[in-house]
């Protein structure tokens, strides 16, 4: 049996205070270097460190962690094996993927969201790269802390569930005890312009949500220009563009610095370049930079949404997805006071209400739709139906 370090699992009392996180990665290096940043953490514990994803699948119920980081290359049993067993034994285990970046890895880390795992993430190819172990660093406790405030909120909800038997009067007390939850600015009127362009902006849970998105959309892409900033970093971007042309049954790709923006295509900034739109004479190009990081992304949705109002004013529909931060809010509000209109996924259905709960918070929404809604309003709107 491989050697591991375990902390016994923590009474119902600690758990509420700590999030318990499982690593299971075949290399020391890595798994001493994650499990530091978790033990740094005020609101986090290491559950467990293990070596392989056997171990991980043998120790998931003793262990009874919230979050785990799951290796994909593995001796005994790799992460993509042990996904759906460890899935098996505890439903609710929030899975993050962590692998370098291949493409069979990028590949991998896809099929591993529609498995059941709740996000993936890059390991720098080297950790001495101090930069790329910082953005890992970052990243990664973000992911762990903004999925771990699900399992709470999840949990606080079985609670009150099972606590339905108590006394009235102690329920009241409790009830009244609670802050109220803050209540969302009103929507916003649609610009009044005809939109010309669509930009989307999504992070974590946006594959997924992207896919369901483009394959209701086709006649606003057949129409009119899809932009589409997701945090990714390079190769996954590439793949992503294509899972979005079979989706959609429209040409996806990565922009190209310098290309005519055109109806009837999507384009994704690729991984690691920001993707802005410039005046190129009468017709829109890509701009692609290597600038730093916005809102700790690269790409970032900001740059794409804050550069489109030179080339389309007020006529632009911008929408904001499911991701963790607030990427998106502030080209959101820039788009607004031009003229133009954002639209974002509601609570219910985002795996993060980040980004479009910061965009619904700053009273800049016109609508804040589940996702499946999300498509049928798009249609009607570019369709000039502003119902």
């Amino acid at each position: 049996m491989s050697t591991a370090t375990m902390s016994p699992p923590a009474p119902a009392s600690a758990r509420q205070e700590k999030l318990r996180v499982m690593v299971v990665d075949d290399s020391v290096v890595i798994r001493g270097m994650i499990s530091r940043w978790i033990a740094a953490e005020p609101d986090m514990e290491v559950a467990a460190s293990l070596r392989t994803g056997l171990d991980a699948v043998n120790q998931v119920e003793r262990v009874n962690p919230d979050v785990a980081v799951l290796d994909i290359e593995m001796p005994e049993l790799d992460g993509i094996s042990a996904l759906p067993q460890l899935l098996a034994k505890k439903r609710d285990l929030i899975i993050i993927m962590a692998s370098t970046l291949t493409r069979r890895n990028a590949e991998i880390s896809f099929k591993a969201l529609s498995l059941g795992a709740s996000d993936y993430i890059p390991k720098p190819e080297s950790t001495r790269e101090a930069s790329a172990a910082d953005t890992f660093h970052h990243d990664l406790i973000q992911k762990i802390r903004q999925f771990g405030a699900r399992v709470r909120r999840t949990a606080s909800k079985q609670g009150t569930a099972s606590a339905a038997a108590a006394p009235a009067l102690e329920r009241m007390r409790e009830v009244s005890a609670r802050p109220a939850a803050p209540a969302l600015p009103a929507r916003r009127p649609y610009g009044m312009l005809a939109p010309r362009v669509l930009l989307i902006g999504s992070s974590t849970g946006g594959p997924q949500a992207l896919m369901s998105l483009v394959a209701e959309i086709g006649p606003v892409i057949d129409r009119f220009p899809v932009l589409i900033t997701q945090h990714m970093p390079p190769t996954f971007t590439t793949i992503l563009a294509e899972h979005l042309t079979r989706t959609s049954h429209r040409p996806a790709h990565e922009g190209v610095d310098g290309e005519i923006v055109k109806a009837g295509r999507i384009y994704l900034a690729p991984g690691g370049r920001h993707m802005r739109v410039v005046r190129q004479g009468a017709e829109a190009a890509i701009a692609l930079d290597d600038g730093p990081q916005v809102n700790f992304c690269k790409p970032a949705v900001d740059p794409l949404f804050i550069s489109a109002i030179d080339v389309w004013q007020g006529g632009i529909m911008s929408v904001i997805l499911t991701g963790m931060g607030s990427d998106g809010m502030r080209g959101g509000k820039e788009i607004v006071a031009a003229g133009g209109s954002v639209i974002a996924q509601d609570e219910a259905t985002s795996v993060v209400w980040g980004m479009p709960g910061a965009a619904a918070h700053a009273g800049i929404c016109a609508d804040i739709l589940p996702l499946d809604r999300i498509a049928p309003k798009l249609v009607r709107l570019f369709s000039g139906d502003r119902s």
